[in-house]
């Protein structure tokens, strides 16, 4: 019998403006964010929507990151197009 596995994530890309933001970020920064898209990667349904678009906002007031982007229609790939941290 095989082993149960954990959700599929769903691949994360980041367009031109998220890695401009995210090479100016400092590490402890960057630990953060990386938390924050591991989770969207699990579940890109976390983010609220952003009216009339396909966007979607996520913000962890916890750790103090903002995410914003879109997931494509088969859920298999991430789209990030702005981070904050």
């Amino acid at each position: 019998m095989s082993p149960d596995h954990g959700a599929r994530r769903s691949r994360v890309i980041m367009v031109e403006p998220a890695l401009t933001q995210l090479a100016k970020l400092i590490a402890s920064e960057t630990h953060r964010l990386d938390r924050a898209i591991v989770a969207i990667s699990v579940n890109p349904e976390l983010g609220t929507e952003v009216s009339g678009t396909l966007l979607r906002d996520y913000a962890d007031e916890v750790d103090g990151v903002r995410v914003i982007y879109y997931v494509t229609a088969l859920r298999t790939i991430t789209i990030v197009s702005h981070v904050e941290a």
